[in-house]
């Protein structure tokens, strides 16, 4: 893979110089015009060997393009706080809003390759990470992101040229710490790693572009260039970008019977229900204080049929919490910001650490419900989403997460009784609309959306939980008790 990179290409300077401002126009030609459409984000990936010019080259980008609107993102170890998360929770909030430019020096890709080279991890490791990543790539791209991802190479013999001029030169002994150090010593075992995972990695939606670093006027030109044919094709020709894959959906009809076969008539009387209130109450309280919980997280996911009872049930669960121990992400309509990234990424930047609690009032499953039912996302976004989300929880698990899904399901007829209701009721208006009405008529796909879900992401990491409703004490008595023995199952 790198062998066309060995070939020493070199740009005199009269050549540069003549080439460059064009360039430079160019590019910022282009930065305007995907500014000013905000169709889609660019992130480019630099990556490479040490000493083949990655900060070079990102620092001549930023001169070359308007600073304002390019993200530089700069990623060394997990902080403390990253590492209690999942491995890609610091690379989702560092993405490019649609319109502007991110640019990772790092990226995912760093970790697993240094990892593998200094046999800190396995190979079988190494090809889950390979997964991973090609995973998330091809997700970001189907949500419209555009990929750049160049690896900057330069021959061992170089590498080692280059390292004794910078130590030998006292205005750049600095850049010569002992990682780097150690780094260049693993030159062979590097490249190996990641000759593998840039030739498994290199995919249609995300393709690798290994460039000659020998030269430093070649190799800014070459980024340069490519970066700009890339996005100006983009702009010309945004079909281009659909490459969408995804499982084909289960008939309708195959799997409603999840949903309608439901026995809603379950109850508890009053005495019964604060016995078993206050019994599982008790027990999530001391479960989440336990010492075993430290390292661990818990996400509670609420999605349900309107006025099943959700916001009561969530209320319970939180009256055994001390306030400081838990947050709660009401989930309406996205705002521009969130519009302005992939679906997933508001719900990433909520993702606990350890020890921390976070519910969740409706979720990222939306996608598949109400923005399937309501014709807010394409069929192709939405039939894909079952995929992304159960990566996305597999990722939540493997950081320690305990995920807990409830779907709340009511009657028809009970749905019909409590809206009238809160119209009768002076304070509980608010939580009537003419949406809630609207939705009754879409009571059929509603059920057939619901049983696809659960159908598709109902997995032994994060299942689902069919709660009968009807009865909001039985309700709320059968989450509680849900949560504590998926508690108690995994501490």
């Amino acid at each position: 893979m790198f062998d066309s990179a060995e070939m020493r290409q070199a740009v005199s300077k009269a050549d540069y110089d003549a080439q460059v401002p064009a360039l430079r126009e160019a590019l910022l030609d282009a930065q305007y015009d995907l500014l000013a459409a905000k169709g889609f984000p660019v992130l480019v990936i630099i990556g490479g060997v040490e000493g083949a010019g990655k900060s070079e080259t990102i620092q001549t980008l930023n001169e070359w393009l308007d600073p304002r609107h390019v993200h530089t993102h700069g990623f060394l170890l997990p902080s403390d706080e990253e590492a209690q998360r999942p491995p890609m929770y610091r690379f989702w909030r560092a993405l490019p809003p649609k319109g502007e430019i991110g640019i990772f020096f790092g990226s995912w890709y760093s970790l697993p390759v240094v990892s593998r080279a200094f046999d800190a991890t396995s190979e079988a490791e190494l090809d889950r990470s390979i997964n991973e990543i090609r995973h998330l790539e091809r997700m970001l791209h189907n949500e419209g992101v555009l990929i750049l991802k160049f690896w900057l190479h330069i021959s061992k013999r170089e590498q080692r040229k280059r390292l004794r001029a910078l130590q030998k030169d006292p205005d750049t002994r600095w850049r010569v710490n002992k990682a780097v150090e150690v780094l260049v010593d693993r030159y062979d075992e590097l490249l190996e790693v990641a000759e593998k995972m840039l030739r498994e990695t290199s995919t249609g939606e995300a393709p690798w572009t290994v460039i000659d670093g020998y030269d430093h006027r070649h190799r800014t030109l070459a980024v340069g260039r490519a970066l700009h044919d890339a996005v100006r094709s983009r702009l010309d020709r945004p079909e281009a970008a659909q490459l969408v894959t995804a499982a084909p959906v289960a008939a309708r009809g195959e799997n409603v019977a999840l949903v309608r076969g439901l026995d809603l008539s379950q109850r508890l009387e009053r005495d019964e229900y604060k016995d078993q209130l206050e019994k599982y109450q008790g027990r999530f309280a001391r479960l989440v204080r336990s010492k075993k919980f430290r390292k661990r997280s818990l996400i509670l996911a609420f999605e349900g049929s309107d006025a099943a009872g959700k916001g009561g049930a969530i209320r319970r669960v939180t009256g055994a919490l001390d306030a400081r121990l838990y947050e709660i992400v009401p989930v309406a309509a996205p705002t521009e910001e969130e519009r302005a990234q992939p679906y997933l990424w508001r719900f990433w930047r909520h993702v606990p650490g350890h020890s921390g609690i976070v519910i969740f009032d409706r979720t990222w499953y939306g996608r598949v419900l109400v923005e399937r039912v309501e014709g807010y996302c394409s069929e192709a976004d939405w039939m894909r989403a079952y995929d992304e989300i159960n990566e996305f929880e597999e990722q939540l698990a493997g950081s320690g997460a305990i995920v807990c899904k409830f779907w709340l399901q009511i009657s028809k007829e009970e749905q019909l009784r409590r809206f009238e209701e809160r119209e009768q009721t002076g304070f509980k208006r608010f939580k009537i609309t003419e949406e809630d009405w609207r939705n009754r008529e879409r009571w059929e796909a509603y059920e057939h959306a619901v049983a696809d879900m659960v159908d598709r992401t109902s997995t032994s990491i994060a299942p689902w939980t069919l709660v009968e409703a009807n009865d909001k004490w039985f309700a709320r008595v059968k989450v509680l008790r849900t949560i504590c023995e998926r508690l108690e199952a995994e501490l």
